[in-house]
């Protein structure tokens, strides 16, 4: 149980960071919503600009949540 335990903290660590590497490259933000949106179409996700809003300021809060705990 404790190496799921491990295995899963990593591949969360792991989501996090790649959110991270992504909304903080230096890129205009409207080129990296695009590139989200992109990605997520290609799974059969839609979104419209209001709900790719929401979605960035989740990501972006869940990330300052978690560089506040380090």
């Amino acid at each position: 149980m404790k190496t799921l335990n491990y295995f899963i903290t990593f591949i969360g660590g792991a989501l996090v960071g790649a959110a991270a590497g992504i909304l903080l490259a230096p890129e205009k933000g409207a080129d990296t919503r695009e590139r989200i949106a992109e990605a997520l179409r290609k799974r059969g996700i839609r979104l419209n600009r209001k709900e790719m809003d929401a979605l960035v300021s989740d990501i972006t809060e869940e990330l300052s949540n978690t560089e506040d705990a380090e």
